[in-house]
């Protein structure tokens, strides 16, 4: 039987897509392409796939209807990459399944940032 395998992407609409992009490069270190997106191959934590109710507030202070989680190796370093480019941290919590801290991107979009717990 087919069956999906697991996220292949996100993708989303800004105003100024160059600068959105500078912007995980910059804070988040991404390393862009030649087609301007990023690739993370072998990537090894989990992923994801979740829908809220309409009048959850997780995705807040954003307004927009979604959330991108990023699973990271480093929370800590990613963390004060983004304090040094002036990226104000939303919230931090270490739980059995992780550790998550949130920042919102210049699009708007609510960014959690996630390090697996150790096996």
């Amino acid at each position: 039987m087919a069956k999906v395998l697991g996220i292949g992407g996100v993708f989303y609409k800004a105003q100024d897509p160059q600068a959105l992009r500078d912007w995980y490069a910059r804070v988040l270190g991404f390393e862009l392409t030649k087609w301007g997106g990023a690739s993370f191959a072998g990537a090894s934590a989990s992923q994801q796939w979740s829908v809220f109710p309409a009048d959850t507030d997780y995705m807040a202070p954003s307004d927009q209807p979604f959330m991108i989680n990023l699973a990271v190796d480093d929370l800590d370093g990613i963390v004060a990459r983004a304090a040094g480019a002036g990226v104000e941290l939303l919230d931090r919590q270490d739980t059995p399944y992780g550790r998550f801290a949130w920042v919102i991107d210049p699009a708007g979009v609510k960014v959690e940032l996630w390090q697996a717990a150790p096996d």
